[in-house]
Parts: structure tokens; C-alpha cells; sequence
């Protein structure tokens, strides 16, 4: 099959193919090269080798607080977004709800709606009604916008399950709370894992809503390295980034050790 194609059209393929590849890694290798000068200023190629920026990074109380405010931000959210994107997951796969499609349409609207009006909303929202910016309103924020890609990673392994397990579960006599635990919900365990997996990064790296709801004391990672690009660049905000980066890495590489990559992904 693969010999029919034609030759130009797979001399296309693969330079269109090497282009995209080029223009997602090399911004990310220009970062990696900036974090490594040992230079006073963000620059590539590096000037010379050094790991300085790294250690002032280490050392910086700013950027530590900063990093620390946002992994338990993400954490918050990872949580909150799979406990309550599964069973919303579950209910519009394995039940015939009246208004579903509304219902998955509200549930899914973040992923068209900006993200920036969505900002704009619950900063009126909470100055008008709770106590305004906040660690908490930013919690609720983070997990509406990520709440999308729990249901629909979870929605997609359960198209593709195999409905003779639950079947069988039920035939034996199981309830509807022992069907969903032992049937359903193991088969959702990839889904919740990569959904899991969208909705901390997403949350880490998250600037928009972070940046209407921030308090003096309350600052992520994203909104410091604006600031420091904004007001004093230096190669630090490189070292940042590139950790970030080997986060991800180490993140995707340990989902594929438990759950690999191709079942998790669908």
C-alpha cells in the first residue's frame, strides 16, 4: 500500500513533516542553550557554559515561593478536576440524561470560550461576592478550564471499552454502586491518568487567569517569569523554563512506565 503512494506526495510528507517537527523544538532547544550561558544577559547562542543561572534560581526565595505556589495550585486542580470530570465523564458515556448534549456543551465550553473573558468573569465574580483574588477563586478557575480535557480523555476510553465487562459484572449480581466501582471506573483509569496528566500542566502554566486573580502574596511560576522578562530579563528566566520542561518530560516518562503512552493517549 505504502508503495502506491506516490513519490512526491511522500517527499511532502516528510519535509512538511521535519518542518513542524523544526518549528516545535527549536524554540525549545534556543531555551535550553540561553539557560546554559555565562553571560549577564539572555542571549543564543550561550556565551560560554555555565549552570550560574541555574544555582541562582535554586537559591532565589522568589522563585522557590513562586514554584511552590504553583505545584500545589496544580495539584488542587489535578485533584478536583478528576474527581468531579469522571463521573461527568461516566454519566454522559453510560447514561441517557435528559439535556446531555446541553449538559456536555456547558461542561466542554471552556475549551472555545477565551480564556481570558473566562478571567475577566470570575474576577467580577468574586470581587462581587466572596472575598475577590485568591488562592481559592484561583482553584476554581484552573479546574473549570481543565475540567474539559478529563472528560473528554475519560469519554474516550470508554467509547473504546469493551461493554462486556460491565456486563459480565452485572449478570453476577452486582449492584449499581459495585458495577460503577468494578466495572466502570477501572476502565477509566487511563482516561483519568492523562486527564490528570492535562490538567496539572495546564494549571502550572496557566498565566491568563492567574494574572486577573493574583494577590500581592499570591504569585505562580508563569506570572514571576513575566515579570522578570518584563522588568529585568536575564538568563534566569531560561533556567526556569528549561526545568519546567524537564518536569514535563519526567511526567510523560513516568506515565508511560505505568500506563503507556499509546493506552493513555487512546
Amino acid at each position: 500500500m505504502v508503495n502506491r503512494v506516490p513519490f512526491a506526495a511522500r517527499a511532502t510528507a516528510v519535509i512538511l513533516g521535519a518542518a513542524i517537527l523544526f518549528f516545535m523544538l527549536a524554540p525549545l532547544a534556543v531555551v535550553v542553550g540561553a539557560s546554559l550561558t555565562a553571560g549577564q544577559f539572555l542571549s543564543f547562542p550561550p556565551q560560554g557554559l555555565s549552570l550560574r543561572w541555574y544555582q541562582a534560581v535554586l537559591s532565589s526565595p522568589a522563585y522557590l515561593s513562586a514554584a511552590w505556589t504553583s505545584l500545589q495550585l496544580a495539584v488542587l486542580v489535578m485533584v478536583a478536576a478528576t474527581v468531579i470530570g469522571t463521573p461527568v465523564a461516566i454519566a454522559l458515556t453510560r447514561h441517557r440524561l435528559p439535556g446531555s448534549q446541553i449538559v456536555a456543551g456547558l461542561f466542554l465550553s471552556p475549551l472555545i470560550l477565551p480564556t481570558i473573558i473566562f478571567g475577566i468573569g470570575i474576577l467580577i465574580f468574586f470581587s462581587l461576592y466572596a472575598d475577590g483574588p485568591s488562592l481559592t477563586a484561583l482553584w476554581l478557575g484552573h479546574t473549570v478550564i481543565t475540567l474539559p480535557y478529563v472528560i473528554r480523555t475519560v469519554i474516550a476510553v470508554l467509547e473504546d471499552s469493551d461493554p462486556a465487562v460491565e456486563e459480565a459484572v452485572r449478570t453476577m449480581g452486582a449492584n449499581w454502586w459495585q458495577r460503577y466501582w468494578h466495572g466502570i471506573l477501572p476502565q477509566c483509569y487511563g482516561g483519568m491518568a492523562a486527564g490528570a496528566f492535562f490538567a496539572f500542566n495546564i494549571s502550572f502554566d496557566e498565566a491568563v487567569i492567574a494574572l486577573f486573580l493574583r494577590t500581592p502574596e499570591l504569585q505562580t511560576l508563569p506570572l514571576k517569569i513575566y515579570a522578570e522578562l518584563e522588568f529585568s530579563p536575564d538568563p534566569s528566566v531560561a533556567a526556569v523554563s528549561t526545568v519546567m520542561i524537564a518536569m514535563t518530560v519526567v511526567l510523560i516518562v513516568i506515565i508511560d512506565r505505568l500506563l503507556g503512552l499509546g493506552r493513555v493517549t487512546g
